[in-house]
């Protein structure tokens, strides 16, 4: 049977519980419903109307205290019929800080991040905080797929052991285990290193190993100079080997591998206003490599205007060479209502939404905020979208936020 089926239905009937329990418990409730529709053209040139409904939850001291419970979903279903919208569970756990001494649990659905993997589970995660300058944690349970469901074969477990040293010295080591229909699909390891000198240069690395292939997957070094509070410099290189499960049949094939080197100054002019020029070069083990250059001035909203202006070259022996540029205005006519105009114009932006690529290659947009109270506003936007795998097309979305 489907676990994911029953977790949908859960998404209702769970938060709405715990919110009825923190009220019968005078527990400290607070959170986020969001309402919003949007539309947008499928490859068909159909047009979608879906509708969303999120809720993020937090309550305080459920049942007892100490123990808080975390939930965030999302209801969907598309009005016109046009394309497949899903209910999402992203997390839904009650956590206790000092179950006992220097252990802090975690049970329910929840996001997994170390170096040597990252999931969503549905489980127990447990960190024991008290050996010396170590300590461990502990997790297991059911490994959540969006794309496919899962069942009660598909698992996930894994441990850290990470520590302090010298005061400037991070280390952890984890170790990562992948269960499809019960058969092992993933076996991991990782490594992450972080050391900070002086208050004026921090190193930092990320390893993960895939012991299954017997191959290096992933490698992050970097470094951030810091010494100046109005400038920074920071360098990076990454390499990067697709990790198929051991039951895909991608798993046979050769894969390529990417790597990258990274440079980024930054300087500050003022408060809220920052410069910086960034320079990647993209390594490709097939294709031709190219040369990256960023250089742009943001701003962040300390008064009434925020907004950036980025300009972007790719160069490339392939005849993919873009020269484009970013650009957002943002202003706050009135503590009511601010409204923004941007765009990105020859600039590859890819985000992957459940099964869809949305590369796009040009976007201009609108957007508008009303603050009807401190605690309810309405968004809204209007984009026209550009892409090499699409014709162009408009989009739209509104929101309204309840906080409470």
């Amino acid at each position: 049977m489907k676990i994911c089926r029953t977790l949908k239905l859960g998404l209702a009937i769970g938060l709405l519980g715990a919110l009825m329990a923190g009220s019968a418990w005078a527990a400290s409730v607070s959170g986020r419903a969001s309402t919003v529709l949007e539309w947008f053209d499928d490859a068909q040139e159909d047009t979608a109307l879906v509708g969303y409904q999120y809720l993020q939850l937090n309550v305080k001291d459920l049942g007892a205290e100490g123990y808080h419970f975390r939930g965030y979903g999302r209801l969907a279903d598309d009005l016109a019929d046009e394309v497949d919208a899903d209910s999402r569970l992203y997390y839904a756990y009650i956590e206790k800080k000092n179950l006992f001494k220097s252990l802090d649990a975690k049970f329910g659905r929840q996001f997994i991040s170390t170096s040597a993997g990252a999931s969503l589970m549905d489980g127990l995660h447990l960190d024991y905080h008290d050996l010396g300058p170590l300590g461990i944690k502990l997790f297991g349970g059911g490994d959540v797929s969006y794309y496919e469901g899962y069942n009660a074969k598909d698992l996930i477990a894994g441990t850290e052991v990470y520590g302090r040293f010298f005061d400037s010295l991070d280390l952890g080591v984890s170790y990562l285990q992948r269960w499809e229909d019960s058969e092992l699909a993933n076996e991991l390891i990782g490594l992450d290193v972080d050391y900070t000198y002086a208050n004026v240069i921090s190193l930092y690395s990320e390893t993960q190993f895939d012991y299954l292939s017997d191959s290096v997957s992933y490698f992050l070094a970097g470094a951030r100079y810091f010494r100046n509070p109005k400038w920074s410099l920071r360098t990076e290189y990454l390499y990067s080997l697709p990790v198929f499960s051991s039951t895909s049949i991608y798993s046979v094939f050769a894969v390529d591998e990417y790597q990258e080197v990274s440079a980024e100054l930054g300087y500050s002019l003022a408060p809220g206003l920052r410069t910086f020029a960034l320079y990647t070069r993209e390594i490709y083990q097939d294709f031709d490599d190219a040369n990256v250059y960023e250089a742009g001035i943001e701003k962040i909203r300390t008064e009434r205007f925020s907004g950036y202006l980025i300009g972007t070259l790719r160069d490339a022996g392939d005849s993919q060479d873009l020269y484009g540029f970013k650009a957002y205005a943002s202003y706050l006519f009135c503590p009511s209502f601010q409204a923004g105009l941007g765009a990105h114009v020859d600039v590859i932006e890819r985000r992957l939404e459940e099964q869809d690529d949305e590369t796009t290659s040009s976007r201009l947009w609108v957007d508008a905020t009303t603050y009807l109270s401190k605690k309810l506003n309405v968004q809204a936007k209007v984009e026209r979208v550009e892409s090499d795998l699409w014709d162009d097309y408009y989009r739209g979305r509104v929101r309204l936020n309840i906080l409470f």
